[in-house]
């Protein structure tokens, strides 16, 4: 009966032990779905195989925690088949029955327990509270959080003589109606470099500025080639009409693509 009673405190580490992969791969900026998903993988060694898994891996800190599971996970389904086979060995069929029974009643009431939504929400928070406390686990995911494998991107842009944006100021420009933003511009200031973050609209482009752009790859990189003159003007109003038609398109989906 003890063997038995190992194996479920094994199969509840297990349990628990996933939870908290899944909360700390959450907290590195994972949607819950694909970190649940990525630290069950990770601990069982099975079906690791999914693209989400190279975005994983191949952050230090996401690459730290799925090592750990993996660890943790080989050595736990060994043990759980260890202490699964002593408790059928050397048992008289009557015995079998009977330990199958408890086996079958003890996995039950964990499952109960793992799908608990409950227990979910109150687990995952005590995790979270812990490891926030103990750890510096949480940080900040700029690709996800930016959507920059969802068309949008961050760039920088060399203003030159003949640039469209040159020698005016952004409130001018109205980038915001073509889903351009400028989060900041690099500036030589009498031989030194000047960082003017989160400009205003009264911030005026020079020549020789490097803007630090944000919105849709194709706007952004059509912006950094627009030169003075008449046809700079009507680049910006067919980018505008542009912007105007995703946003339409945005509307109608209920989101970005």
């Amino acid at each position: 009966m003890i063997a038995l009673i190992t194996f479920l405190l094994v199969v509840l580490f297990s349990i628990i032990v996933v939870r908290i992969g899944m909360v700390a791969l959450k907290m590195t900026g994972l949607s819950r779905e694909v970190a649940a998903f990525q630290a069950q993988s990770a601990f069982s060694g099975v079906g690791f195989t999914t693209s989400e898994s190279e975005y994983v891996v191949s952050h230090p800190v996401r690459r730290r925690i799925v090592s750990i599971l993996m660890l943790l996970g080989s050595a736990g389904i060994t043990s759980a088949m260890a202490t699964l086979v002593l408790t059928f060995v050397g048992r008289t069929p009557i015995e079998m029955i009977q330990r199958g029974i408890w086996l079958a009643i003890g996995l039950v009431a964990l499952f109960i327990f793992a799908k608990s939504k409950l227990v979910d929400r109150g687990l995952s928070w005590l995790i979270e509270r812990a490891l926030e406390r103990f750890t510096h686990i949480k940080i900040l995911d700029y690709e996800q959080l930016l959507g920059l494998s969802k068309g949008f991107t961050i760039s920088q842009i060399k203003i030159r003589e003949n640039s469209w944006l040159a020698g005016r100021t952004l409130r001018d420009l109205k980038l915001d109606e073509e889903g351009v933003l400028v989060l900041s511009i690099y500036r030589k200031v009498n031989g030194e470099e000047k960082f003017i973050g989160a400009p205003r609209g009264d911030t005026e482009i020079r020549v020789g500025d490097i803007l630090v752009c944000y919105g849709p790859e194709e706007a952004v990189v059509n912006l950094s080639k627009r030169l003075k003159g008449i046809k700079g003007d009507m680049e910006h109003l067919e980018a505008v009409k542009k912007e105007q038609m995703r946003e339409q398109m945005r509307r109608m989906t209920g989101g970005y693509d």
